[in-house]
């Protein structure tokens, strides 16, 4: 099985699970989120959490990848991002369970100092997001080839998309992506019966090492 990938580096609140929706219809084994060993061997697409963090290194165990870096206008983001974030704070803080150590890693170290007077800050926040977006550009700024930045709201992202991958556009979907995780929810992935899906834990066990 080829060890090439493509990763999802977008934030969360980006649009990552309706870009991972697509890539399930266009036939690609997929997970949002991946905290198994197993869930990086199997995907061939994977997004969210360690991703967006870790893309450094995974670029570097999974040689010629290819990245897709999900933009979205302050104004959209902002108030998402808020609304998350807020719901995690205790469990990402807690330091006697709540989430798994990789999901707390993460976030901790974009939203760095993740404090609740922080999260409440647009300034912050856009810091933040400003900081991850400079750090990809920076990192891909000789490997343009390999790195596609698209904004889902865009209509003609999802063609932009499939030309980036060298899939066959002449059977696209009418309409681009699909809205998905609406009005601030963000469970439909688990929701959703594909047997292209890949788990991101097993039966909630996750692995120290990831990859």
């Amino acid at each position: 099985m080829s060890q090439e990938k493509i990763f999802i580096i977008g934030l969360p609140r980006t649009a990552t699970t309706s870009v991972c929706l697509a890539m399930l219809e266009q036939g690609f084994k997929t997970a949002h989120n991946a905290y198994t060993q197993n869930a990086f061997i199997q995907a061939q697409v994977l997004a969210d959490t360690p991703i967006f963090c870790d893309y450094q290194q995974l670029d570097k165990h999974f040689p010629n990848s290819k990245f897709i870096y999900l933009t979205r206008s302050p104004e959209r983001w902002l108030p998402s991002i808020k609304q998350l974030l807020q719901r995690m704070i205790i469990n990402l803080q807690r330091s006697d369970g709540g989430f798994n150590p990789h999901l707390k890693r993460c976030y901790n170290e974009i939203f760095s100092p993740l404090t609740e007077d922080n999260l409440n800050s647009d300034e912050f926040l856009l810091n933040c997001y400003n900081r991850h977006q400079q750090g990809i550009e920076a990192y891909f700024e000789n490997r343009k080839q390999d790195l596609l930045s698209i904004d889902v709201s865009d209509e003609s992202s999802y063609l932009k998309m499939l030309a980036f991958l060298d899939i066959d556009s002449s059977n696209a979907r009418d309409g681009g992506f699909k809205q998905i995780n609406l009005g601030g929810k963000v469970k439909a992935w688990q929701g959703l019966n594909n047997k292209l899906k890949v788990e991101s834990t097993n039966k909630g066990k996750i692995d120290k090492l990831l990859y």
